[in-house]
């Protein structure tokens, strides 16, 4: 799992899964971090929630741009995936639009489908965001919502939701001024609309015209809510590829953004070795496996060559866009976001981590060991390893504890400490930057011993779980690092990871003894 501190302040998806890589939940969030922290820190869950909490192995993320994208991404990523603990969206609650009717004096109604006369306004995201923005414009421009014209003032025109146009209380031009209005709004444009509204505010204000100035007033603070929140899919009838990347270290990391239809739908992530001419061979290979979109949105210009390959593979043009500015430009910055959130967000935790342990250098390679067994039996090891600050699961391993009898945790630490570094020398194989143990001062001496016997010099930590304290050769105090502080948030990531591998294995031993027996 992720560490939950390095999680980003920003708006986006998350995407829950369980142990054997399938997602089983996806979420929205205005703010990622505070969103993703609730399901782990509340104590008082529904069983609902409780039974998802209980199946979560690990996580993935995608920064949206504002909470708008977060809810497009979110029922994309829903129906692509269909999670087990998602509400299953139905297609008919996903395209609705809001219609004015074309009455002399209009009201706007739901509309499930595009069709017969007056004006369409949408498609909206979700029903539940549609009927806001509906019976928002309805109160805020006092639209009427009668279907037939009755012949006095319903309740409605006397707590001030309506103008009552049935009783001649408003003029035709009035009304018909205020339901321009509304369709301004429902065309995207309120942010013209409230600086109209503003500069009307001031006149009447001046004009000591106060009843009218707060009247527009309520209606400019309703509007720009509604303007962040208003939640209309772009409409484009091609699909789009958006690619960025950051280079370091000799490494390319990349992430590319499927968007169909003007809907962000996807996000896939890529890491290789940086060549000269690595942007075109990446296309090359993607494309050739991958359908060509109508559009490519590049950081850079690519061969032509490269562009008539993709219009072959795809059997028609493709456009190959490098944006300087506009909404392509921000969707370039948005993947660049998300390469920065995905393969750089454990950078600071990594060397806050350096500097709480004094390392002389960034422990980019940490393993970390863990003993498990069951009153004595079944005793076994695993070793968890964490490579730029995530989890590399290639690497697992577990340990059979072979010379070992009863419970004796100092002795099975140093068996396979002694067996894992044995064959990494032998195999000539990289060796971590940090090793850790889940336990305390003895556990840790039983490493160190080992290791001294094997001629190497790898910092080496214990931590044990009670009060969380961190035992350093040579130190004869253990170090209490601050409770919130993304060193310690790490190890603790670490060693549940450890914990976690070592039970499972564990009870898989167990199991495999009583079927036995």
């Amino acid at each position: 799992m992720k560490d939950l501190a390095a999680l980003p302040r920003e708006p986006g998806c998350y995407l829950f899964t369980d142990k054997t890589g399938r997602v089983i939940y996806v979420g929205k969030a205005k703010v990622l971090r505070s969103r993703v922290k609730s399901y782990f820190q509340s104590r008082e869950l529904d069983p609902k929630t409780e039974a998802l909490v209980g199946n979560i192995n690990d996580l993935d993320l995608i920064v949206t741009k504002n909470e708008v994208e977060a809810l497009i991404l979110e029922h994309n990523l829903i129906k692509k995936h269909r999670p087990k603990y998602n509400i299953d969206w139905k297609d008919a609650k996903r395209y609705a639009y809001i219609r004015e009717t074309p009455d002399d004096l209009p009201r706007f109604e739901v509309a499930r489908k595009k069709e017969g006369p007056g004006k369409f306004f949408g498609p909206f995201v979700s029903a539940a965001n549609r009927d806001y923005v509906l019976e928002l414009i309805q109160r805020t421009f006092r639209i009427r919502t009668c279907r037939k014209l009755p012949k006095r003032a319903c309740l409605r025109y006397h707590i001030g939701a309506c103008d009552a146009p049935c009783t001649g209380s408003i003029g035709r031009t009035r009304y018909g001024e205020n339901v321009k209005r509304a369709e301004q709004v429902l065309r995207g444009k309120a942010a013209e609309l409230i600086k109209k509204l503003e500069a009307e505010m001031k006149i009447a204000s001046d004009s000591l015209d106060y009843e009218h100035a707060i009247e527009l007033r309520n209606q400019i603070r309703s509007l720009k809510w509604l303007d962040e929140k208003q939640n209309m899919e772009r409409h484009k009838k091609y699909n789009e590829d958006i690619l960025n990347y950051i280079i370091k270290s000799g490494r390319v990391y990349l992430i590319l953004f499927n968007v169909y239809k003007g809907t962000l739908e996807n996000k896939q992530q890529f890491e290789f070795e940086f060549d000269e001419n690595f942007l075109e061979e990446f296309i090359v290979q993607y494309y050739t496996e991958n359908p060509v979109p109508k559009e490519l949105i590049v950081p850079e210009g690519i061969d032509e060559s490269l562009e008539l390959f993709l219009g072959l593979k795809r059997r028609g043009k493709v456009r190959v866009a490098v944006p300087k500015r506009g909404d392509k430009k921000q969707l370039l910055e948005l993947v660049k976001r998300n390469v920065e959130t995905t393969f750089f967000g454990h950078v600071e935790k990594l060397e806050d981590l350096q500097k709480k342990l004094k390392l002389q250098e960034v422990p980019d390679i940490i393993e970390c060991f863990d003993v498990s067994h069951y009153s004595g039996t079944s005793t076994t090891a695993s070793m968890v390893q964490f490579r730029n600050g995530l989890p590399d699961k290639s690497n697992y391993r577990r340990f059979k504890i072979r010379t070992v009898e009863g419970i004796d945790d100092f002795s099975a630490i140093s068996e396979v400490v002694r067996r894992r570094y044995t064959r990494l020398i032998n195999e000539k194989t990289e060796l971590p930057k940090l090793i850790m143990i889940d336990g305390g001062a003895g556990q840790l001496n039983s490493a160190l011993g080992e290791l001294r016997e094997l001629g190497l010099r790898i910092p080496t930590i214990s931590i044990a779980k009670k009060f969380e304290e961190i035992y350093l050769p040579g130190i004869e105090k253990p170090l209490r690092l601050e409770q919130n502080s993304r060193a310690l948030k790490f190890l603790q990531e670490i060693r549940d990871e450890a914990h976690r591998f070592a039970i499972k294995y564990s009870r898989l031993l167990k199991k495999k003894e009583i079927q036995e027996a």
